[in-house]
């Protein structure tokens, strides 16, 4: 797993990283047993302080997705979701050529973020 940190976000690092694992989760990019790069990795690739990388990695340990091994190591310890992998990647594929669509029609990250949210709010979706 790599991280990626969008500094003009607004959402905080730690949050940043928090979410990507939990995204890697839901998506099976991530499974039980699986180590989360060492801190070391992470401060070097994503120029984060240590500390956020502890925040984060302490608060998916507290929800009970993580587990530290003393000198080992983060891993992961539960799963997200259930929804099988080959259909997580149909629609991944879908929605990707609808992001296509939507981009050449115009539309930046914002709008197709509030779009996408003003669809789910529509269908009761909203968990």
């Amino acid at each position: 797993m790599e991280f990626r940190i969008d500094r003009g976000g607004g959402v905080p690092p730690y949050l940043q990283l928090v979410r990507q694992v939990r995204e890697g989760l839901r998506l099976g990019w991530l499974k039980p047993g699986d180590r989360l790069p060492t801190l070391r990795d992470v401060v070097k690739s994503c120029g984060v302080n240590a500390n956020t990388v502890l925040k984060a990695y302490r608060e998916l340990e507290l929800s009970g997705l993580v587990e530290a091994r003393q000198g080992s190591g983060t891993y992961v310890r539960a799963a997200l979701g259930s929804t099988p992998p080959e259909v997580m990647s149909h629609l991944r594929k879908r929605l990707g050529e609808w992001v296509s669509e939507a981009r050449s029609s115009g539309l930046d990250n914002e709008d197709i973020d509030a779009l996408i949210r003003a669809v789910l709010n529509d269908k009761g979706e909203k968990r």
